[in-house]
């Protein structure tokens, strides 16, 4: 899986783990904390007319983490619950040792379409410790919820294959398992769908994308353009489905205390989970707790409640004791989304100098049939690059397959690698190098919208990454770099990820001992949240960090958004930091000692965060990679991958570091190892488990580097940061590709770029 930061600190600043310097005095002798200027009540995001120029300040290239402000914002700080992790101390979803606990193990269908005719529970039964098996005959009903994949054993269709038919529970894992395996389904057979092709009779143009964004985009005459333009590329790339496989498992421990319920469970946002839960089970939400204080990875198939989290409630309530539910990893594909395969066909138009005239993204994608969800893989291509003919629409086909769904950086992860390969290709075409195409390419205002950028600094990402790559030393033709039976490239490509932030309350609290207690129902997901939030109290209280503790991840702490898009540390940062300053104007007034109980300022965002803005917001970056190809085995190993940032302002250099490099190691697998393939005949992905779907190891990464631009944007919230926990994906595939064909001068079109089929084109070319 992608690196996180192991760092076993509990507290800390700098890179030595002292404190980083603080202005102000240290709480004072009354109780009180004191600081050598209280802070501004309100905590509002600076503003500016929408004429000021993007980026009040000139970016600079980053070097080496250094708390530049003075204060805990930006230092390399520790994770806080390193040391819980690596001394085995931090409990997971599964391992709430409840009294009594039983475990569910879920039985999938193993059909493509059709219906249950009857499910056989007697051998299972009879197995030693089984308690129960719930069935679509006799598990509790629930409400009709919004997101039908939650509707599990509500009634006997089957969708798709892999949909849960049965949950059978026992005393152990171990018992619940063999009881799954006992029982005995029937069904009736229906023709089932499940082949991905773009002249489907069912394809249809959606509306909207994933995220609200319109299915199409078109300006000018594109068609005309393009048919007009000196210098053409007309391209098609594939990418195939890809799966989340966070290391945790999608698991829930849930129990019943009368009819108030309380779940232990693995999601990015326990807010959405407790509002889903109390509807589905026709319960006021205060009767309702959802604990997720720590979570091993999600990468966003825990963006929103999973069917772990309906069926270990619903076992619970059955056997009147605590269940677990924690999906066998083979089962996750077909259970939890996944990222939906994608068919690209790019076309660009340009002049002989390399200006465009015309750029026509075209996408195909699948959804299901129990919900639609479209991966909005064109709406990267409205973002990049000035031109005045512009066409971004997207195509979906319903299937009879599982529900696609959030994979870390949806739409601009796939989008990005078929539109930076494709800029590739168009250098080549004209001769021109591929970093100055994209420069001289660069837009005023954003191409899409016509809005201006609150900052863009991508012409500043893409030059400083040529010169710590030492890109001018690159011979530009293909296949001229060689090392025995080995072939050498390099390859760069662009980066961008929207910013995106939401409503969200947080209370911040001064305690007589010169302490503070921040509380937000945030999700640290393994981003070090915990921290980054101790860091932006710290700050706007004006106090030692170690003076702050967090406390995330449980619904009776003030509500929060879900960790996904990298808005979460924007959105519970921004309220932290309004509560840190209401709370600070609250002391700065005090004249007597603190009460006992201490004193607390709260702050809702509500009316800000999620007010319009006239500005298109986004990070970007770029990515440089060198790869070696093996002529005789067809293998292909990056040797160097290099990525450069403009996201705002860095809030925690070594966590934000970790982010990146997690980022571009999973770009690197979506470049060469990792792929799904759904067998259309059984409506099922053939690889669902990972000795088969193949993740990096550490020994495939051997040399990443990360680093940011200095980027003062005053347009984005009180911190000044843009999310970075999925920019470092986007694009880091691009750059390998072309990496491949610069040292081959063969262009791969498909992903992954495996051995046999880098060899397979070898030896045609040879």
């Amino acid at each position: 899986m992608p690196p996180t930061d192991p760092t076993p600190q509990v507290a800390g600043g700098g890179p030595s783990g002292d404190d980083p310097l603080v202005p102000g005095a240290l709480p004072g002798q009354d109780g009180r904390a004191g600081w050598a200027e209280a802070p501004a009540e309100g905590g509002a995001a600076r503003t500016a007319p929408p004429a000021e120029a993007p980026g009040a300040r000139a970016a600079r290239p980053y070097e080496e983490p250094s708390p530049r402000t003075g204060t805990a914002l930006g230092a390399a700080a520790g994770r806080r619950e390193g040391r819980e992790k690596v001394s085995g101390t931090a409990r997971y979803a599964g391992e709430y040792h409840l009294g009594g606990r039983a475990y569910g193990w879920p039985v999938p269908a193993g059909i493509a379409r059709g219906r249950v005719t009857g499910v056989d529970t007697s051998a299972a039964l009879a197995l030693p410790g089984v308690l129960a098996v719930l069935t679509p005959d006799d598990a509790p009903r629930l409400a009709e919820p919004d997101d039908a994949t939650l509707a599990v054993l509500q009634n006997a269709r089957v969708p798709h294959r892999g949909w849960c038919v049965a949950l059978a529970v026992a005393e152990t894992p171990e018992a619940a398992r063999d009881a799954a395996r006992a029982v005995r389904v029937t069904y009736a057979r229906e023709p089932h769908d499940a082949g991905l092709r773009p002249d489907h009779p069912d394809a249809y143009e959606p509306e909207e994308a994933n995220g609200g964004q319109p299915g199409r985009l078109e300006l000018g005459d594109p068609a005309a353009a393009f048919a007009a333009a000196p210098v053409r590329v007309d391209t098609a790339y594939r990418v195939p489905p890809l799966h989340n496989h966070p290391m945790e498992p999608h698991t829930t421990t849930a129990r019943w205390e009368g009819d108030r319920l309380t779940v232990y469970t693995s999601s990015q946002g326990g807010t959405t989970v407790r509002t889903v839960l109390a509807g589905l089970f026709r319960l006021p939400e205060e009767q309702v707790t959802v604990v997720a204080e720590h979570v091993g990875g999600g990468f966003g198939s825990k963006g929103t409640p999973r069917p772990d989290v309906v069926l270990a409630a619903m076992a619970a309530r059955r056997t009147g004791r605590p269940v677990t539910v924690a999906f066998p990893r083979r089962q996750l594909p077909t259970t939890v989304g996944h990222r939906a395969p994608t068919l690209h066909r790019l076309r660009l138009g340009a002049t002989p100098d390399g200006r465009l005239t015309a750029l026509l993204h075209e996408v195909t994608t699948h959804t299901s049939r129990v919900k639609e969800f479209v991966e909005q893989a064109a709406v990267p291509s409205r973002v990049m690059y000035a031109t005045p003919h512009l066409l971004s629409t997207h195509t979906v086909v319903p299937l009879d397959v599982p529900t696609p769904s959030w994979m870390r950086a949806p739409g601009e992860a796939p989008g990005m690698y078929a539109l930076e390969s494709a800029m590739d290709e168009l250098a080549g075409a004209l001769g021109l190098d591929p970093v100055e195409l994209r420069i001289r390419n660069e837009p005023e205002r954003d191409p899409g919208s016509g809005s201006p950028f609150s900052s863009r600094h991508l012409v500043e990402c893409l030059r400083e990454g040529a010169r710590r790559f030492g890109w001018d030393r690159r011979d530009p033709r293909p296949g001229t770099r060689a090392d025995g039976p080995l072939l050498l490239g390099t390859g760069v490509a662009a980066a961008t990820y929207p910013v995106m932030v939401s409503p969200s309350t947080a209370t911040a609290t001064a305690l007589p001992d010169g302490t503070f207690v921040v509380r937000v129902n945030a999700s640290d997901i393994g981003t070090g949240a915990r921290t980054v939030l101790a860091q932006v109290a710290a700050d706007a209280l004006q106090a030692p960090l170690d003076r702050v503790r967090t406390e995330v991840g449980r619904t009776d702490l003030p509500p929060a958004p879900l960790a996904g898009g990298s808005s979460g540390t924007a959105s519970w940062g921004w309220a932290v930091h309004d509560a840190c300053t209401g709370l600070a104007a609250r002391l700065a007034a005090l004249t007597g000692p603190l009460p006992t109980e201490g004193i607390e300022a709260r702050a809702d965002t509500t009316g800000r965060a999620d007010a319009d803005t006239p500005y298109a917001r986004h990070a970007f970056g770029a990515h440089f990679a060198e790869v070696a190809v093996d002529t005789v085995t067809g293998e292909t190993r990056v040797r160097r991958l290099l990525g450069v940032y403009a996201a705002g302002r860095i809030l925690n250099a070594r966590t934000a570091r970790s982010q990146f490099v997690g980022g571009m190691t999973m770009g690197l697998g979506m470049a060469l190892t990792e792929g799904s393939t759904l067998d259309r005949p059984f409506g099922d992905f053939a690889e669902a488990d990972l000795a088969s779907y193949h993740v990096p190891a550490h020994a495939d990464v051997p040399d990443v580097e990360a680093h940011w631009i200095e980027e003062d944007d005053p347009h984005l919230n009180p911190m000044g940061s843009k999310g970075i926990g999925e920019i470092g994906i986007v694009g880091s595939a691009a750059a390998i590709g072309n990496a491949v064909h610069h040292a081959t001068g063969i262009r791969f079109r498909d992903l992954p770029l495996t051995p046999d089929r880098i060899l397979g084109a070898l030896l045609r070319e040879g």
